[in-house]
Formats: C-alpha cells, structure tokens, sequence
C-alpha cells in the first residue's frame, strides 16, 4: 500500500475494518492511539513499553511540544520518533485544542490566534502555517490542521463563522504542509494531513462543515468539537449525523474519546481511530478497566488480595503483581503505582481494539457490543 492510502476491508452495519499506510508503518483500524502528550505517557512509560503494551500509534501534543523543549530542538535531534525512541506510527494533534482551553487570554483573528504560555506567560502567535511548521519539525506521520475549538453549546451565528473560519485555514495547513514536505531538510517528508469537522451541536453546519472539507480529498477526517461537555446521546446523535457525509475510503477520526463503551459505540457508528487521556489518567488515581467493568482499587476490600488486578490479564502488572501490592503503592504515594497502573490500563484499551478487530474479522461485532459495551461502564 502507497503512503495515505486506507484499505476498508470489511463492514459490519456501519461498523469498519481497515488499515491505513503511514511512513512508519501500517496501522490496523479500529485503533486506539496512546496519548503521550510531551513526548511520554505520564505515568513513567518509554516507547519501547508501549511495543509491549500493543501500542499501534502514538499521539503527541503540538503546543506542550512547542513550549517544551520547543520543536526546533526536536528537529535538531532527529525528530520526535528518533528523539522519543519510537519507530511506529505517530500522530501529532495541532495545538488548537490547547490554545483554546489552557489560554484564558487569547485573540483570534484571520491570521491565527495570539496567547500567553502556560509555562512563562510569553506571547505565542498560532495559525495554520505555525501549526504545520511546528509539527513538521516534530516529524510524525499524521498532522492534524489547525482549527477553531468552540466551547458546546455556543450561538448558532458564531458556529457558522467559526466554521468557514476552520475551512479556510485548513486550505492554508494544506498548502503549508505540500511546501514543508517538499524541504530538503524535513524530517518526514511523507507526512499526511487530516482536516478537523466542527459545527458544534448543529446538525446542519455540522454536515455542510464535512461536505465542504471533503472537497479537500484529505488522507483523513477527524470529528472534533465533541466529549466537550455534551452528553453521549447528544455525541452519538452527531455521529450519526455527519459520519454518512465523511469520505467512505478515508480513515474517520473521533476525538478525544473516550470510555471503552464509548468506543465500541463509536466503532458501531464508523469511526476508525480514537485517542484519550481517560485510560492513564485514570490509572494514575486508581481507577482501572477490566472486562467486568471499572474496579476502584483504593476500596479496602483489595488491601489484602493477593489476585491480579484481572485474572487472565497478560499485562506486565497483571502477570507479575497482586491488587494488595499495587494497593499499598498508591496509597503510599510511590511513583511505581502510576507505572503499573498505567500499564494495565493501557493494555486493557490495546487489547479492547484487538477484540473489536477479530469480532469484525469474524462478523460477530453485534454481538461483542451486545455483550460488552454496557458493561465495561459499570462499577464494580
């Protein structure tokens, strides 16, 4: 397969089995991406402990990169897979998310948006082309556009606006990254530019967003704008919507969920790749997926069981560690809790895209999101 290209293998109702081609190789859909926003999954886990986690792709964050040690210094160490370690798929998102929620004074304008650091309070100017020259720099395979992130719900007009506003700086991410790729320098000339659908929570902008992009013939479309407060009918819906508008031979990208049930109703609905910070941020404070559903392990009941977090689990805490050991770290505040932790969850959510794949493989999804996707939200 040529670079950008997206085999779609097999469907179940609206649910997908594809591959995509990065330059970093070949990404089985549907796919979870592992977030490790500065160029590291918080929790103390490397590149090559995400291989062993099952890992397909790995998601880092523009802004936080550009602040922190700014991408320059990454170009000039190779790029972010040589400077990380990591020599599988990797996706950037484009720092608009960022801008919009971590800067409380901002001004958006034509050109871009300017705003203070969240480090040391110094301008930044953001816009389209900053936005793929940074994450040029960092060299991954998939560079989200630059976008506007409206907060849910927001005016009708304002929408409308910020919508035309997103297209027309994804024409510019698009003719920035076609000169960038073109460089003698770049550190990854094969990367691939996906456009951002937004529209809040209006159906009809939401669909005329997607219908004009798709003008764009892009490698690949993302949902954005959703898991920003909104409920889950209200997400669902909007899928349900706008996903019979997205390209049918382009991987669809939904945002920033979620839930393992999230993801399995995702995957009903079309979707081909997620990401989240829920499965190490949950870790870290103890809350843990297993097949049963969300096990709290702080409960006192786990202080003396001597089990693994779940029986059968081949993550490397569950083959080496008991609940009560993994108990007492976290109630100790040792920093080896985030690591285990994280590692299971992790795994759980790697090995959850395995399960969905094979029941798509096997035409048996119906029945695995019968079985699981209430379940896996419940409360043990």
């Amino acid at each position: 397969m040529e670079i950008g290209a997206f085999e779609l293998k097999k469907t179940e109702g609206k649910a997908r089995r594809g591959a995509f081609q990065t330059a970093h190789g070949l990404v089985q859909t549907p796919v979870f991406m592992n977030v490790g926003t500065a160029g590291a999954i918080k929790g103390a886990v490397d590149a090559f402990d995400l291989k062993e986690l099952g890992c397909q792709v790995e998601l880092s964050n523009t802004y936080h990169l550009h602040v922190r040690p700014g991408d320059a210094i990454v170009k000039q160490m190779g790029g972010l897979h040589k400077f990380m370690r990591w020599d599988g798929p990797m996706l950037t998102d484009s720092g608009g998310f960022q801008v919009f929620s971590l800067a409380s004074l901002r001004k958006i304008r034509e050109e871009g948006v300017t705003f203070n650091s969240h480090v040391d309070g110094r301008k930044i100017f953001m816009g389209p082309e900053e936005s793929m020259r940074i994450q040029s720099n960092l060299g991954s395979d998939i560079a989200m556009a630059f976008d506007e992130c409206i907060e849910n719900p927001a005016p009708y007009e304002y929408v409308k606006d910020s919508c035309a506003r997103t297209t027309r700086w994804l024409v510019r991410c698009k003719e920035e990254m076609a000169r960038l790729n073109s460089l003698p320098d770049t550190v990854n000339p094969h990367q691939l530019l996906f456009g951002i659908n937004q529209g809040g929570t209006y159906d009809d902008l939401r669909v005329a967003h997607m219908e004009e992009i798709a003008k764009l013939d892009l490698p690949g479309y993302a949902i954005g704008g959703l898991a920003v407060g909104e409920s889950t009918d209200v997400m669902y819906h909007i899928l349900d919507v706008v996903l019979p508008h997205a390209p049918e031979h382009k991987p669809r990208y939904l945002m920033g969920v979620g839930t393992p049930s999230n993801i399995i109703e995702g995957v009903a609905r079309g979707i081909d790749f997620f990401d989240c910070v829920m499965p190490t941020r949950n870790a870290r404070h103890g809350h843990l997926f297993t097949w049963d559903g969300i096990m709290n392990i702080h409960n006192a009941k786990y202080q003396t069981d001597d089990r693994p977090i779940e029986e059968g689990c081949q993550c490397p805490t569950c083959r080496k560690f008991s609940r009560a050991y993994v108990r007492h770290l976290l109630k100790a505040g040792e920093m080896l809790s985030q690591r285990l932790l994280v590692q299971h969850n992790l795994w759980f959510y790697n090995n959850l895209m395995v399960k969905i794949r094979e029941a798509l493989d096997q035409g048996t999804f119906a029945e695995f999101r019968a079985q699981y996707s209430e379940k896996l939200a419940k409360r043990i």
